[in-house]
Formats: C-alpha cells, structure tokens, sequence
C-alpha cells in the first residue's frame, strides 16, 4: 500500500486526485485503511514527469496498490495496461470501484499478496511502482522477486518510494538509477534496467 501521506480515518479528504491526463482532476474516494497513506500529488507530479515518454501504452505493474494513485495516473497518461496488487480487501474493492466510475477497461485489480504473486514467474512489465507499506521491510524480496521471476522487460522502469532513513535500497547491478529526489519523510528514485 502506498504510506505517504497519512489519511485521516474519518476525515473529509479521504480521496486521491489525478493530476494528469485523461481524468486531470479528478477526484476519487480512498478506502479506510489503517496506515494507507497514497503517494501526495508532488511527489505524483514529479514521477510522471519523470516517466512522461515512456507511459504511452506501456505495460504497468502497481506492486503495493493501496489507494490506486500511481496505477491510476498512469492510467489517465495513456498507460497500455496497468496491474495493481493489493492484499487488503476494502482497499483492492475501492480501487476497483474507481476503475468502474471512470469506466476503464484496460486494467486489473488483484486482491492477492504480492509477494504470492510475484514469486511465479511472469510477463514483464515495461513501468513497474513499488511503494511499500512503510517500516515492514518488505522492499528487497519485491526488487530479488522481481528481477529473478522475469517480471520486467529488457529496459524496465522502475520507480520505488520509501522512508528516507533507509537510504537506497540494493538493487540488482543491471538497475541504473536514472533520477533521485526526496521529500519530507519520503525518498524516491527511477530505475532502469540495462
């Protein structure tokens, strides 16, 4: 699930936004969930305009879906087809609910571990989002998961999101970061794979 900016239980702004694209501003609800925090809108911004010529069609996985913020603004930036993993239930639902309202057809949503998922081999997917639950150590089985099951394509993006503290995650040594950035509490940074 995405953890980065707390979503207050009860609250009037329990919903994300689409920066871009086909759905720019639109609003969509986001599920109650303990410790859901979706990916902030500047922290959005930047990743899609990082990604902004490679999104065209391409093939996206959402491993840590949480509220569908990343799945869905690659979406509405004209993403070929997006994946989103999500294990809580109320939250997978919601996600799906919102591929309903905006009546997509070109996307997925699986209530499964990613780790379940993600441990059989795949097809490979050109833009890959991971943004873990925070303080669950649970990025580098993703990243060994991904790269050993044939889950990304010969040149892959991948963006991953996690607490600054943890520094840079080890990735494998074909993964070139192509951009770095943080804020707040947040540290994000693109990969590719050579």
């Amino acid at each position: 699930m995405n953890r980065n900016s707390a979503i207050k239980v009860g609250s009037k702004s329990n919903f994300i936004r689409i920066n871009s694209g086909k759905w720019r501003g639109k609003k969509l609800p986001v599920k109650n969930v303990k410790g859901l925090r979706p990916t902030t809108n500047r922290i959005k911004e930047t990743v899609f305009n990082w990604l902004a010529k490679d999104l065209y069609q391409a093939k996206c996985l959402d491993v840590f879906a949480g509220s569908g913020a990343l799945g869905l603004e690659a979406l509405s930036r004209q993403a070929g087809h997006v994946t989103l993993l999500e294990l809580d239930k109320g939250a997978a639902s919601q996600i799906q609910l919102n591929l309903n309202t905006l009546k997509i057809n070109n996307a997925i949503v699986l209530n499964i571990d990613a780790f379940s998922y993600l441990s059989q081999s795949g097809q490979p997917f050109d833009v890959v989002f991971i943004d873990p639950p925070f303080r669950n150590n649970l990025l580098s089985n993703i990243i060994d998961r991904l790269d050993k099951n044939y889950w990304l394509s010969p040149s892959a993006l991948i963006y991953i999101e996690a607490e600054k503290e943890l520094g840079a995650p080890n990735v494998p040594l074909k993964w070139n970061m192509m951009k770095e950035k943080k804020a707040g509490q947040v540290s994000f940074r693109l990969y590719q794979r050579g």
